[in-house]
C-alpha cells in the first residue's frame, strides 16, 4: 500500500483545521470561559443565582408577590456613624469586581478604560446620550412597574430605608454610581468584549447581556425581570454599535439617583399614588 500523496491528504487536513481551532486557540478560549465564570461568580452572576432562588422562595412562601416587599438601600445599624461605615464599605467592596474586570481587559498593555469607552473624553455628548437613554427607559419603566404591581407580578420596592442623617443623600448618590459602574462595566463592557473574543454572534451577545441583567432583578418580581431585560437589550445594542460604556453609566446613575433620592424626598402620598409605597 502506498502512502497518500499530499494532494490526497489535503482535504482531510483542511477538514480537521475547520473542525477544531489550534490547541493554543482552544486553550485561550477555555481560559476566557473560566475567567468569565469567575468574574460573574464574584459579582452579578452570583446575584442572578440568588435572585432566582429568591423568586422561587417568594412564589412558594404563601403570600402573593403583590403583598411582599423588598428594600434596595436598607439601614445597617441604628447608630448613624456605624451605618455610614457599613454603607461606605459595601459600596467600596462592590466595586472590586469592576476593578478586576478592567484589570483583566487591560492585558497586553491595552487600556481597558479606552477599550470599552469608559473615559471622560467627551463628557457633554455622553451626558446628553445618557439623559436621553434615562428618559427613554426610566419613564416607561415606572409605568411598567405600576402595571406589574397592579397585576400582582411585582413586589413592593422601597428604594431607601436609610435613617435621616447629613450623609443620607450623598450615600444614596454614591450607591447609584456604584450600581451603574458595576452593572455597565461587567454586564456590558466586560461580558460583551469577552463573548466577542469567543466568537459569539452579535445577537447572542446582546441577548446574553440582557438576560443576565434581567436575572439579578428577579427578586423584585417578574415585572422587574422583563423591564431590565428590555433595558439590557437597548444598552447592549448601543454598546455594540458605539463601543462606549460611559453614556450607559451616566444613564444608569441618573435613573438610580432619581429613584433613590426621589424616594427619600417625595411625600409618601405621592409614592403611594404610583404604587411605590
Amino acid at each position: 500500500m502506498t502512502a497518500p500523496t499530499p494532494a490526497d491528504a489535503t482535504p482531510d487536513l483542511a477538514a480537521s483545521a475547520l473542525a477544531a481551532p489550534p490547541p493554543s486557540q482552544r486553550a485561550y478560549r477555555r481560559r476566557l470561559t473560566t475567567e468569565i465564570w469567575i468574574v460573574l461568580g464574584l459579582s452579578l452572576g452570583k446575584s442572578g443565582l440568588y435572585a432566582v432562588v429568591n423568586i422561587i422562595d417568594r412564589l412558594t412562601a404563601g403570600p402573593p408577590l403583590a403583598d411582599q416587599s423588598t428594600t434596595l438601600n436598607p439601614s445597617r445599624s441604628p447608630r448613624p456613624w456605624l451605618d455610614l461605615t457599613y454603607q461606605l464599605l459595601q459600596i467600596g467592596f462592590a466595586l472590586v469586581p469592576v476593578a478586576l474586570a478592567l484589570y483583566l481587559l487591560s492585558a497586553n498593555g491595552k487600556s481597558a478604560v479606552r477599550r470599552i469607552g469608559l473615559e471622560l473624553t467627551r463628557p457633554w455628548r455622553d451626558l446628553a446620550v445618557g439623559v436621553g437613554l434615562a428618559a427613554l427607559i426610566g419613564i416607561p419603566g415606572l409605568g411598567l412597574y405600576a402595571a406589574a404591581r397592579a397585576l400582582g407580578l411585582a413586589v413592593e420596592v422601597q428604594a431607601s430605608a436609610l435613617n435621616a442623617a447629613w450623609w443620607t443623600i450623598p450615600v444614596l448618590l454614591l450607591a447609584a454610581l456604584q450600581n451603574a459602574l458595576l452593572e455597565e462595566v461587567i454586564v456590558v463592557g466586560y461580558l460583551m468584549e469577552r463573548l466577542r473574543e469567543l466568537r459569539w454572534s452579535a445577537p447572542a451577545i446582546v441577548v446574553a447581556s440582557a438576560l443576565l441583567r434581567g436575572s439579578y432583578h428577579l427578586y423584585q418580581g417578574w415585572g422587574a425581570f422583563v423591564g431590565n431585560a428590555i433595558m439590557g437589550l437597548l444598552f447592549a445594542e448601543y454598546y455594540r454599535r458605539r463601543r462606549r460604556v460611559m453614556p450607559l453609566v451616566m444613564a444608569h446613575t441618573l435613573m438610580d439617583m432619581v429613584v433613590f433620592v426621589g424616594y427619600a424626598l417625595v411625600p409618601a402620598a405621592w409614592l403611594a399614588a404610583i404604587g411605590l409605597n
